[in-house]
């Protein structure tokens, strides 16, 4: 798949085998190979070199996914395998660039120093499922998520904003409400909390709010840099704002009762007998000591 991958960047085998450093025949045997086990042609080869077909297309878009899904579970086995008393694996799903998560993970850094963190993000049902496994010790993400059977601590919430181009015509505007968004084309991230402000704005707006909806798993970083080169805007926590943002302007959200608020929670197995998961936690606890103690289904 790799190979593959490759050749389709540089629409030709002779480029494609150099840069895999080699042979150009080994190449093209090692492609018809698999395209006689998937049973399609993947590439139309001329005398000007190569383009995929298709079935290609398909296949090249299949193939990325699963190798950087592969990639990913490599990194969580990793880190999976540092799972001793010295270690604090964290599943993330908000922005550090400010904010209480950056404040928490710096404070819990100088007081363990012998503890190394390692921090894994991506999409919730991923991280819920590597929490179930105890691939990781503590996820952090929006509180509220009911097929979660394990303890969970309520913690800080923060303020919706609206991520803007520079440009928009919102961006005149002090405060956005929800009525403004209706009509608009909305970037919504896969992972964390994206699918939560989703469902905020259908739920506000109703199915005759006209947005479009466009899907991305990306980076936030990254998602931002779509919505400084106009392709729509976005919703993000406070915390986002922070983000190298050129290109963009942060506007808070309203409702009839003021700035609209998302809440956010620590995830974890009661059964972690990880010793440095509950230095951490009773970290959470004593700068969120205003919020509700810890819960559990029982």
């Amino acid at each position: 798949m790799h190979w593959a991958i490759v050749a389709s960047g540089h629409r030709s085998l002779r480029r494609a085998a150099g840069a895999l450093n080699v042979r150009e025949s080994t190449l093209s045997r090692r492609l018809r190979d698999l395209e006689y086990r998937l049973g399609v042609e993947l590439f139309e080869r001329t005398a000007n070199g190569t383009r995929l077909t298709s079935a290609g297309e398909e296949f090249i878009a299949m193939a990325k996914h699963i190798l950087a899904e592969a990639d990913a579970a490599f990194e969580r086995m990793k880190a999976r395998g540092c799972g001793e008393s010295g270690n604090l694996v964290v599943g993330i799903c908000m922005a550090l660039s400010v904010g209480n998560l950056r404040a928490t993970l710096a404070a819990y850094g100088r007081r363990h120093e012998g503890v190394e963190v390692h921090s894994i993000d991506g999409s919730r049902n991923r991280l819920l499922a590597d929490l179930t496994s105890g691939s990781i010790d503590v996820f952090l993400t929006a509180e509220g998520h009911s097929a979660w059977g394990g303890a969970l601590l309520p913690l800080w919430s923060e303020r919706v904003m609206v991520a803007l181009p520079v440009d928009h015509f919102l961006g005149s505007c002090s405060v956005v409400r929800w009525p403004d968004l209706a009509g608009a084309r909305v970037l919504v991230n896969r992972r964390d909390p994206g699918p939560d402000y989703e469902a905020m704005l259908r739920a506000r707006l109703g199915d005759r709010s006209g947005c479009s909806f466009i899907g991305h798993e990306v980076c936030l970083d990254r998602l931002l840099g779509f919505v400084a080169a106009g392709l729509g805007l976005t919703l993000v926590s406070e915390s986002a704002v922070g983000v190298n943002g050129s290109g963009i302007v942060f506007r808070e959200l309203h409702d009839d009762a003021g700035p609209v608020r998302i809440r956010f929670a620590a995830y974890w197995k009661e059964t972690n007998r990880n010793p440095a998961l509950r230095p951490f936690l009773d970290l959470l606890r004593a700068r969120y000591s205003d919020t509700a103690p810890s819960m559990s289904p029982d």
